[in-house]
Protein backbone atom coordinates (compact mmCIF):
# COMPACT_ATOMS: atom_id res chain seq x y z
CA UNK A 1 0.00 0.00 0.00
CA UNK A 2 1.48 3.58 -0.97
CA UNK A 3 2.12 5.77 2.12
CA UNK A 4 1.93 9.24 2.37
CA UNK A 5 3.42 11.80 5.66
CA UNK A 6 1.22 14.07 6.75
CA UNK A 7 2.44 17.20 8.98
CA UNK A 8 0.57 19.60 10.26
CA UNK A 9 0.04 22.79 12.24
CA UNK A 10 -2.06 25.96 13.05
CA UNK A 11 -1.89 29.17 15.47
CA UNK A 12 -3.58 31.83 16.83
CA UNK A 13 -2.19 35.67 17.71
CA UNK A 14 -3.93 35.83 20.38
CA UNK A 15 -6.23 32.34 21.44
CA UNK A 16 -8.38 33.17 20.27
CA UNK A 17 -7.31 35.70 17.55
CA UNK A 18 -6.34 36.27 14.58
CA UNK A 19 -5.72 32.42 13.20
CA UNK A 20 -4.37 30.22 10.35
CA UNK A 21 -3.18 27.06 9.13
CA UNK A 22 -0.15 24.86 7.12
CA UNK A 23 -0.15 21.80 6.23
CA UNK A 24 2.44 19.53 4.07
CA UNK A 25 2.35 16.03 2.09
CA UNK A 26 5.65 14.86 2.17
CA UNK A 27 6.95 11.67 0.64
CA UNK A 28 8.25 9.27 3.19
CA UNK A 29 10.98 7.76 0.97
CA UNK A 30 12.32 10.58 -0.29
CA UNK A 31 10.91 13.97 2.30
CA UNK A 32 10.26 15.39 -0.73
CA UNK A 33 7.08 18.17 -0.68
CA UNK A 34 4.46 16.61 -2.56
CA UNK A 35 1.71 19.07 -1.76
CA UNK A 36 1.14 22.50 0.43
CA UNK A 37 -2.00 23.74 2.01
CA UNK A 38 -2.30 26.70 4.04
CA UNK A 39 -5.38 29.39 4.69
CA UNK A 40 -5.92 32.17 6.90
CA UNK A 41 -9.21 31.46 8.90
CA UNK A 42 -9.98 35.05 10.66
CA UNK A 43 -10.54 35.07 14.44
CA UNK A 44 -10.05 31.63 16.15
CA UNK A 45 -8.00 29.36 18.57
CA UNK A 46 -4.50 27.34 18.18
CA UNK A 47 -6.87 24.34 18.80
CA UNK A 48 -9.30 25.28 16.01
CA UNK A 49 -6.41 26.02 13.64
CA UNK A 50 -4.55 23.03 14.14
CA UNK A 51 -7.37 20.86 13.56
CA UNK A 52 -8.30 23.20 10.09
CA UNK A 53 -4.42 22.25 9.68
CA UNK A 54 -5.04 18.48 10.02
CA UNK A 55 -8.35 18.72 7.96
CA UNK A 56 -6.55 20.44 4.90
CA UNK A 57 -3.66 18.12 5.27
CA UNK A 58 -5.67 14.76 5.31
CA UNK A 59 -7.65 16.31 2.15
CA UNK A 60 -4.67 17.10 0.62
CA UNK A 61 -3.31 13.52 0.90
CA UNK A 62 -6.14 12.10 -0.31
CA UNK A 63 -6.04 14.41 -3.67
CA UNK A 64 -2.80 12.92 -4.14
CA UNK A 65 -3.83 9.08 -4.05
CA UNK A 66 -7.07 8.26 -2.15
CA UNK A 67 -5.86 4.77 -1.54
CA UNK A 68 -2.68 5.59 0.48
CA UNK A 69 -2.00 4.94 4.18
CA UNK A 70 -1.35 8.43 5.79
CA UNK A 71 0.90 8.75 8.67
CA UNK A 72 -0.15 12.21 10.38
CA UNK A 73 2.63 14.31 12.18
CA UNK A 74 1.99 16.97 14.50
CA UNK A 75 3.52 19.16 17.58
CA UNK A 76 -0.26 19.78 19.20
CA UNK A 77 -0.47 16.90 21.51
CA UNK A 78 -4.30 17.53 22.50
CA UNK A 79 -5.43 16.97 18.42
CA UNK A 80 -2.86 13.64 18.31
CA UNK A 81 -4.58 11.81 21.20
CA UNK A 82 -7.84 13.35 20.62
CA UNK A 83 -8.14 11.50 16.97
CA UNK A 84 -5.71 8.70 18.50
CA UNK A 85 -8.80 8.31 20.67
CA UNK A 86 -7.04 8.24 23.98
CA UNK A 87 -8.25 11.64 25.19
CA UNK A 88 -12.37 12.02 25.17
CA UNK A 89 -13.47 15.35 23.12
CA UNK A 90 -15.78 17.26 25.17
CA UNK A 91 -15.01 20.95 23.68
CA UNK A 92 -18.41 21.51 21.63
CA UNK A 93 -15.67 23.30 18.84
CA UNK A 94 -13.91 20.82 18.31
CA UNK A 95 -16.44 17.89 18.29
CA UNK A 96 -17.73 18.32 14.58
CA UNK A 97 -13.81 19.42 13.70
CA UNK A 98 -12.31 15.89 14.93
CA UNK A 99 -15.71 13.97 13.26
CA UNK A 100 -14.52 15.90 9.72
CA UNK A 101 -11.09 14.86 10.55
CA UNK A 102 -12.14 10.75 10.79
CA UNK A 103 -14.39 11.15 7.75
CA UNK A 104 -11.69 12.07 5.02
CA UNK A 105 -10.00 9.00 4.92
CA UNK A 106 -10.87 5.55 6.29
CA UNK A 107 -9.96 5.42 10.09
CA UNK A 108 -7.67 2.22 9.62
CA UNK A 109 -5.44 4.08 7.30
CA UNK A 110 -4.45 7.26 8.99
CA UNK A 111 -2.28 6.68 12.40
CA UNK A 112 -0.95 9.44 14.86
CA UNK A 113 2.42 10.66 15.53
CA UNK A 114 3.30 13.46 18.25
CA UNK A 115 6.59 15.49 16.92
CA UNK A 116 8.67 18.47 18.45
CA UNK A 117 7.97 21.45 17.19
CA UNK A 118 11.53 22.15 16.01
CA UNK A 119 10.54 19.14 13.59
CA UNK A 120 7.21 20.72 12.27
CA UNK A 121 8.91 23.75 11.06
CA UNK A 122 7.27 23.48 7.43
CA UNK A 123 4.01 23.43 8.25
CA UNK A 124 4.46 26.20 11.15
CA UNK A 125 6.36 28.28 8.81
CA UNK A 126 2.84 27.69 6.33
CA UNK A 127 0.57 28.50 9.31
CA UNK A 128 2.73 31.51 10.44
CA UNK A 129 2.72 32.47 5.95
CA UNK A 130 -1.39 32.39 6.31
CA UNK A 131 -1.68 34.52 8.88
CA UNK A 132 1.01 37.04 7.40
CA UNK A 133 -1.30 37.23 4.48
CA UNK A 134 -4.89 37.51 6.35
CA UNK A 135 -3.13 40.32 8.36
CA UNK A 136 -1.66 42.30 5.01
CA UNK A 137 -5.44 41.17 3.41
CA UNK A 138 -4.07 38.88 0.78
CA UNK A 139 -4.43 35.47 0.15
CA UNK A 140 -1.84 32.69 0.70
CA UNK A 141 -0.04 31.46 -1.88
CA UNK A 142 3.45 29.10 -2.11
CA UNK A 143 6.38 31.02 -1.47
CA UNK A 144 9.55 29.96 -4.24
CA UNK A 145 11.20 28.73 -0.26
CA UNK A 146 9.45 25.89 -0.98
CA UNK A 147 11.66 23.89 -3.12
CA UNK A 148 14.36 24.69 -0.64
CA UNK A 149 12.77 22.82 2.14
CA UNK A 150 12.35 19.67 0.78
CA UNK A 151 16.17 18.73 1.59
CA UNK A 152 15.42 20.08 5.16
CA UNK A 153 12.35 18.23 5.24
CA UNK A 154 14.31 14.94 4.65
CA UNK A 155 16.70 15.36 6.63
CA UNK A 156 14.04 16.13 9.62
CA UNK A 157 12.36 12.63 8.95
CA UNK A 158 15.78 10.68 9.25
CA UNK A 159 15.86 12.56 12.83
CA UNK A 160 14.59 10.65 15.24
CA UNK A 161 12.32 12.06 18.22
CA UNK A 162 14.31 13.22 22.03
CA UNK A 163 14.02 10.38 24.37
CA UNK A 164 12.96 12.85 26.94
CA UNK A 165 13.77 16.37 27.87
CA UNK A 166 16.84 17.43 28.90
CA UNK A 167 19.09 17.94 31.67
CA UNK A 168 16.42 18.78 35.10
CA UNK A 169 13.88 18.70 33.10
CA UNK A 170 13.23 15.27 33.74
CA UNK A 171 12.16 15.55 37.83
CA UNK A 172 9.37 18.25 36.55
CA UNK A 173 8.11 16.26 33.16
CA UNK A 174 7.88 12.78 36.22
CA UNK A 175 5.85 15.19 38.44
CA UNK A 176 3.58 16.29 35.57
CA UNK A 177 3.01 12.85 33.85
CA UNK A 178 1.62 11.76 37.14
CA UNK A 179 -0.70 14.39 37.91
CA UNK A 180 -1.93 14.48 34.21
CA UNK A 181 -2.36 10.43 34.53
CA UNK A 182 -4.28 10.85 37.64
CA UNK A 183 -8.34 9.98 37.24
CA UNK A 184 -9.93 12.65 37.82
CA UNK A 185 -11.59 13.85 41.36
CA UNK A 186 -14.57 11.73 42.53
CA UNK A 187 -17.68 14.13 43.48
CA UNK A 188 -17.04 16.35 46.00
CA UNK A 189 -13.98 18.30 47.27
CA UNK A 190 -11.07 17.30 45.44
CA UNK A 191 -12.16 18.36 41.75
CA UNK A 192 -13.10 21.76 43.41
CA UNK A 193 -10.45 22.20 45.50
CA UNK A 194 -8.11 21.42 42.45
CA UNK A 195 -9.25 24.27 40.98
CA UNK A 196 -9.67 26.37 44.32
CA UNK A 197 -7.70 25.64 47.62
CA UNK A 198 -7.26 22.77 48.72
CA UNK A 199 -3.70 21.49 49.92
CA UNK A 200 -1.91 18.70 48.79
CA UNK A 201 -0.61 15.97 50.99
CA UNK A 202 2.98 15.73 49.81
CA UNK A 203 4.56 16.89 46.59
CA UNK A 204 7.32 15.73 44.53
CA UNK A 205 10.99 14.73 45.85
CA UNK A 206 13.13 17.96 45.83
CA UNK A 207 14.43 18.94 42.72
CA UNK A 208 17.12 22.05 41.51
CA UNK A 209 15.32 25.07 40.51
CA UNK A 210 17.42 26.18 37.31
CA UNK A 211 20.37 28.01 37.45
CA UNK A 212 19.60 31.86 37.09
CA UNK A 213 20.32 32.85 33.48
CA UNK A 214 22.06 36.30 32.38
CA UNK A 215 19.49 39.14 30.76
CA UNK A 216 19.41 39.86 27.21
CA UNK A 217 17.75 36.86 26.31
CA UNK A 218 16.89 36.10 22.96
CA UNK A 219 13.20 37.67 22.09
CA UNK A 220 9.88 35.26 21.64
CA UNK A 221 9.92 33.88 17.99
CA UNK A 222 7.53 36.17 15.56
CA UNK A 223 4.49 34.06 14.49
CA UNK A 224 3.76 32.89 18.33
CA UNK A 225 0.11 33.05 19.41
CA UNK A 226 0.26 36.55 20.22
CA UNK A 227 2.92 39.40 20.00
CA UNK A 228 6.03 38.31 22.15
CA UNK A 229 4.20 35.26 23.39
CA UNK A 230 5.15 31.78 22.98
CA UNK A 231 3.31 29.31 21.54
CA UNK A 232 3.06 27.02 24.58
CA UNK A 233 3.01 22.90 24.80
CA UNK A 234 5.66 22.81 21.91
CA UNK A 235 8.76 21.13 23.29
CA UNK A 236 11.93 21.82 24.78
CA UNK A 237 13.98 24.17 23.86
CA UNK A 238 17.60 23.45 21.91
CA UNK A 239 20.32 24.37 23.63
CA UNK A 240 21.99 26.85 20.99
CA UNK A 241 19.14 29.29 21.30
CA UNK A 242 20.23 30.69 24.74
CA UNK A 243 19.30 30.74 28.44
CA UNK A 244 15.61 30.56 28.88
CA UNK A 245 12.76 32.77 31.11
CA UNK A 246 12.38 30.71 34.02
CA UNK A 247 9.16 31.03 35.75
CA UNK A 248 9.16 29.68 39.47
CA UNK A 249 5.37 29.71 40.31
CA UNK A 250 4.56 29.99 44.04
CA UNK A 251 1.66 28.75 45.39
CA UNK A 252 0.69 31.60 48.89
CA UNK A 253 0.44 30.46 52.16
CA UNK A 254 -2.08 28.78 53.98
CA UNK A 255 -4.80 31.72 55.10
CA UNK A 256 -7.26 30.47 57.86
CA UNK A 257 -9.66 29.50 54.53
CA UNK A 258 -7.27 27.09 52.77
CA UNK A 259 -7.62 24.30 55.71
CA UNK A 260 -11.47 24.50 55.49
CA UNK A 261 -11.04 24.18 51.79
CA UNK A 262 -13.13 26.95 50.73
CA UNK A 263 -13.66 28.79 48.05
CA UNK A 264 -11.07 31.65 48.41
CA UNK A 265 -10.82 33.45 44.83
CA UNK A 266 -10.30 37.71 43.73
CA UNK A 267 -14.35 38.20 44.25
CA UNK A 268 -14.38 37.89 48.18
CA UNK A 269 -12.72 38.58 51.07
CA UNK A 270 -9.14 39.33 50.84
CA UNK A 271 -7.51 37.10 53.57
CA UNK A 272 -4.11 37.36 55.22
CA UNK A 273 -1.66 34.62 56.06
CA UNK A 274 -2.68 32.93 59.16
CA UNK A 275 0.36 31.64 61.57
CA UNK A 276 1.02 28.15 59.62
CA UNK A 277 1.31 30.78 56.30
CA UNK A 278 3.32 32.73 58.05
CA UNK A 279 5.67 29.95 58.56
CA UNK A 280 5.34 28.59 55.19
CA UNK A 281 6.24 31.80 53.87
CA UNK A 282 9.79 32.10 55.86
CA UNK A 283 10.42 28.08 54.89
CA UNK A 284 9.92 28.74 51.27
CA UNK A 285 12.25 31.79 51.64
CA UNK A 286 14.75 29.98 53.10
CA UNK A 287 14.60 27.39 50.57
CA UNK A 288 15.05 29.80 47.65
CA UNK A 289 17.73 31.68 49.41
CA UNK A 290 20.19 28.69 49.27
CA UNK A 291 18.97 27.69 45.94
CA UNK A 292 20.05 30.88 44.59
CA UNK A 293 18.72 31.45 41.53
CA UNK A 294 15.83 33.61 41.81
CA UNK A 295 16.01 37.72 40.32
CA UNK A 296 13.15 38.99 40.64
CA UNK A 297 10.43 38.95 42.74
CA UNK A 298 6.57 39.44 41.40
CA UNK A 299 2.91 39.47 43.34
CA UNK A 300 -0.14 39.21 42.86
CA UNK A 301 -2.39 41.86 44.30
CA UNK A 302 -3.75 39.54 46.73
CA UNK A 303 -2.89 40.21 50.40
CA UNK A 304 -1.90 36.83 51.06
CA UNK A 305 0.63 36.81 47.50
CA UNK A 306 1.89 40.09 48.53
CA UNK A 307 2.42 39.02 52.69
CA UNK A 308 3.67 35.71 51.14
CA UNK A 309 5.95 37.60 48.20
CA UNK A 310 7.44 40.19 51.20
CA UNK A 311 8.50 37.13 53.22
CA UNK A 312 10.51 35.83 50.32
CA UNK A 313 11.45 39.24 48.68
CA UNK A 314 12.93 40.29 52.20
CA UNK A 315 14.97 37.62 52.85
CA UNK A 316 16.65 37.68 48.97
CA UNK A 317 17.02 41.58 49.46
CA UNK A 318 14.51 42.06 46.70
CA UNK A 319 11.61 44.49 45.92
CA UNK A 320 7.91 42.81 45.24
CA UNK A 321 6.39 43.99 42.03
CA UNK A 322 2.55 43.60 41.61
CA UNK A 323 0.77 42.29 38.65
CA UNK A 324 -2.67 42.57 38.52
CA UNK A 325 -2.99 39.90 36.07
CA UNK A 326 -1.48 37.03 38.43
CA UNK A 327 -5.12 37.60 40.99
CA UNK A 328 -7.02 34.14 41.25
CA UNK A 329 -10.17 33.38 39.64
CA UNK A 330 -13.20 35.51 41.07
CA UNK A 331 -15.62 32.89 41.98
CA UNK A 332 -18.48 35.09 42.26
CA UNK A 333 -21.29 33.35 44.97
CA UNK A 334 -19.48 30.76 45.61
CA UNK A 335 -16.99 32.82 48.10
CA UNK A 336 -16.31 31.61 51.09
CA UNK A 337 -18.02 27.75 50.12
CA UNK A 338 -17.11 24.44 50.46
CA UNK A 339 -17.56 22.14 47.91
CA UNK A 340 -20.67 21.16 49.38
CA UNK A 341 -22.30 23.91 50.53
CA UNK A 342 -21.89 25.10 46.41
CA UNK A 343 -23.02 21.23 45.27
CA UNK A 344 -26.54 22.05 47.49
CA UNK A 345 -27.50 25.86 46.46
CA UNK A 346 -25.80 25.82 42.94
CA UNK A 347 -25.81 22.14 41.54
CA UNK A 348 -26.49 23.23 37.66
CA UNK A 349 -24.18 25.78 37.42
CA UNK A 350 -21.52 23.84 40.00
CA UNK A 351 -21.90 21.15 36.75
CA UNK A 352 -21.57 23.19 33.30
CA UNK A 353 -18.49 24.82 35.06
CA UNK A 354 -16.73 21.51 36.03
CA UNK A 355 -17.91 20.59 32.27
CA UNK A 356 -16.43 23.75 30.27
CA UNK A 357 -14.24 26.15 30.68
CA UNK A 358 -16.64 28.81 29.09
CA UNK A 359 -18.96 28.20 32.30
CA UNK A 360 -18.46 31.18 34.92
CA UNK A 361 -19.59 30.80 39.13
CA UNK A 362 -22.57 31.77 39.88
CA UNK A 363 -23.23 35.43 40.20
CA UNK A 364 -21.24 37.38 37.75
CA UNK A 365 -18.08 35.08 38.76
CA UNK A 366 -14.78 34.34 36.21
CA UNK A 367 -14.52 31.43 33.83
CA UNK A 368 -11.13 29.56 33.07
CA UNK A 369 -11.52 30.85 29.64
CA UNK A 370 -11.80 34.14 30.34
CA UNK A 371 -9.35 33.79 33.17
CA UNK A 372 -6.34 31.96 30.59
CA UNK A 373 -6.80 34.98 28.31
CA UNK A 374 -6.09 37.33 31.40
CA UNK A 375 -3.19 35.01 32.78
CA UNK A 376 -1.95 34.85 29.46
CA UNK A 377 -1.70 38.07 28.82
CA UNK A 378 0.07 38.49 31.96
CA UNK A 379 2.68 35.45 30.76
CA UNK A 380 3.51 37.19 27.94
CA UNK A 381 4.19 41.14 29.30
CA UNK A 382 6.07 39.48 32.18
CA UNK A 383 8.52 37.67 29.77
CA UNK A 384 8.71 41.01 27.88
CA UNK A 385 10.07 42.86 30.51
CA UNK A 386 12.42 40.01 32.04
CA UNK A 387 14.08 37.83 28.88
CA UNK A 388 16.39 35.39 30.40
CA UNK A 389 15.67 36.28 33.76
CA UNK A 390 14.27 33.81 36.95
CA UNK A 391 11.52 35.34 38.16
CA UNK A 392 9.20 34.34 41.31
CA UNK A 393 5.59 34.28 40.51
CA UNK A 394 3.52 34.69 43.87
CA UNK A 395 0.12 34.04 43.04
CA UNK A 396 -2.83 31.06 43.31
CA UNK A 397 -3.87 27.69 42.30
CA UNK A 398 -5.72 28.57 39.53
CA UNK A 399 -2.68 31.01 37.61
CA UNK A 400 -0.11 28.46 38.05
CA UNK A 401 -2.44 25.63 37.10
CA UNK A 402 -2.93 27.74 33.97
CA UNK A 403 0.58 28.16 32.72
CA UNK A 404 1.39 24.73 33.18
CA UNK A 405 -1.20 23.25 31.31
CA UNK A 406 -0.07 26.12 28.19
CA UNK A 407 2.87 25.03 28.66
CA UNK A 408 2.37 20.93 28.15
CA UNK A 409 -0.36 21.73 25.58
CA UNK A 410 -2.69 20.02 27.64
CA UNK A 411 -6.45 20.01 27.13
CA UNK A 412 -8.69 22.41 29.98
CA UNK A 413 -10.06 19.62 31.74
CA UNK A 414 -6.30 19.27 32.61
CA UNK A 415 -6.99 21.73 35.49
CA UNK A 416 -8.99 19.23 37.66
CA UNK A 417 -6.14 16.82 37.53
CA UNK A 418 -3.08 19.04 38.99
CA UNK A 419 -3.15 19.36 43.09
CA UNK A 420 -1.30 22.45 44.19
CA UNK A 421 -0.40 22.66 48.21
CA UNK A 422 0.03 25.31 49.94
CA UNK A 423 3.25 27.26 49.50
CA UNK A 424 4.21 24.94 46.77
CA UNK A 425 6.91 25.27 44.44
CA UNK A 426 6.70 24.62 40.26
CA UNK A 427 8.93 26.19 37.39
CA UNK A 428 8.42 26.67 33.79
CA UNK A 429 11.01 27.40 31.13
CA UNK A 430 10.46 29.49 28.31
CA UNK A 431 13.01 29.57 24.87
CA UNK A 432 13.15 32.35 22.59
CA UNK A 433 11.36 29.91 19.69
CA UNK A 434 8.72 30.07 21.87
CA UNK A 435 8.67 26.69 23.39
CA UNK A 436 7.97 25.98 26.95
CA UNK A 437 9.44 23.44 29.29
CA UNK A 438 7.92 22.36 32.71
CA UNK A 439 10.88 21.84 35.17
CA UNK A 440 8.72 21.30 38.39
CA UNK A 441 5.25 20.61 39.80
CA UNK A 442 4.43 21.05 43.51
CA UNK A 443 7.17 20.88 45.10
CA UNK A 444 6.58 20.77 49.18
CA UNK A 445 10.13 19.51 50.33
CA UNK A 446 10.83 22.87 51.87
CA UNK A 447 7.82 22.54 54.24
CA UNK A 448 8.93 19.25 55.75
Amino acid sequence: MPRLVVEADGGSRGNPGPAGYGAVVLDPETGETLAERAEYIGVATNNVAEYRGLIAGLKAARELDAEAAVEVRMDSKLVVEQMSGRWKIKHPDMKPLAAEAAAVLPRGRVTYEWIPRERNRHADRLANEAMDAGRDGRQWEPSASAAALDASAARTLATPPPSGPPGDAAAGAAAVRAALAASPAAAGASAATAAATAPATAGPASAVLPAPAAEGGPAPAEGSPAAGAPKAGRGWGPADLGPPSTFVLLRHGETALTPQKRFSGSGGSDPELSAAGRRQAYAVAEALAARGTVQTVVSSPLRRCRETAQAVADRLGLRVTVEEGLREVDFGAWEGLTFGEVQQRYPDDLQAWLDSPKAAPTGGGESFAAATRRISAARDRLLAAHRGRTVLLVTHVTPVKILVRLALGAPPESLFRMELAAASLSAVAYYGDGNASVRLLNDTSHLR
